[in-house]
């Protein structure tokens, strides 16, 4: 028998079984992995960015949740990116506001992954919510990102602002709700935007409209029979205003793609419009939205759509 053993003790670090015992020590936590072992992130991506997006989880790791929004973020950004290089390779140069930015998602990762390694190019993220506004500021000191602004503003009070260029190369709107999209397309317009995104979101005022003229619509037509029912009313409201909104901007000389975002999965509110700027207006399309809007008994919103 060992010494140890003769006096009643078991050699360090294993039980009566013999077997190794776990350690008291706390074990060190784990280093969040580089890049190059995360194979969902884009070389030169900022990875403190996607934390602060929460893209990524605080030790710098994908879970299930954070992949589908990666997902989301890279199937935006490849509809984004052709026309990025589209305005960059006919001019040198780069604007793009971002309204409604809200957490300045878009603009954030539009700069990392387009603009942070160019010399030239500006994003402007447009927001009502000043504790939005300051942070989004730190976060672009904190990153180096220096050419991105952040306005305190509304996107109505935009269009006329002096902080913006006069001129904008590309519009982005994505889920600015009911009129505020309609907003968007009038700064559009106003600054001769080459390019307009915009993702709608909550439109309700066609809704209220058809609604508080549902009893004369009855009696004037036998179209408004698809929208007797208030979940009728409600979808094909949103329906008929993003229509209204393409015949407005190919009235205005914008050839449209109209997609979807993402799979009916993730979002109901995920219809993608896409509009590029041809100087060729739509010859019918200011008197195919009249007569919509005629025929639907919705003549009082004449001035938000045909202007």
């Amino acid at each position: 028998m060992s010494a140890a053993h003769a006096k009643g003790r078991h050699p360090a670090g294993r039980g009566r079984t013999g077997k190794p015992q776990p350690s008291s020590a706390p074990a060190a936590a784990p280093s969040p992995p580089p890049a190059a072992q995360l194979p969902d992130i884009r070389p030169g991506q900022s990875i403190e960015l996607l934390k602060e997006l929460h893209i990524l989880t605080r030790d710098g790791k994908l879970n299930q949740d954070s992949r589908r929004k990666l997902k989301q973020v890279y199937h935006l950004y490849n509809f984004i990116e052709p026309l990025l290089e589209e305005v960059v390779s006919a001019r040198g140069d780069l604007t793009l506001v971002d309204l409604g930015a809200g957490k300045s998602y878009l603009g954030f990762i539009l700069y990392d992954l387009f603009l942070k390694t160019r010399e030239g190019g500006h994003i402007y993220g447009i927001e009502t919510r000043d504790e939005l506004v300051a942070k989004s500021r730190e976060l672009a000191a904190r990153l180096g990102f220096a050419r991105m602004s952040f306005l305190n503003l509304s996107v109505e009070d935009s269009i006329e602002s002096p902080e913006l260029p006069e001129h904008i190369d590309i519009v982005t709107a994505l889920h600015a709700c009911n009129t505020a999209t309609d907003d968007a397309i009038r700064f559009a317009l106003h600054k001769r935007a080459r390019f307009i995104v915009l993702v709608p979101c909550c439109q309700a005022e066609v809704a209220a409209a058809l609604r508080r003229h549902k009893n004369e619509s009855f009696a004037k037509t036998p179209l408004s029979e698809i929208w007797r029912h208030p979940l009728h009313t409600r979808e094909f409201g949103s329906q008929l205003t993003n229509v209204l909104r393409c015949l407005l901007l190919e009235s205005h000389g914008y050839q449209l793609t109209v997609t979807e975002l993402v799979g009916w999965e993730h979002s109901m509110k995920n219809e993608l419009i896409i509009a590029r700027a041809t100087n060729q207006p739509r010859g019918n399309a200011q008197q195919r939205l009249a007569q919509i809007l005629a025929e639907l008994n919705l003549e009082e919103l004449r001035g938000r759509f045909a202007y």
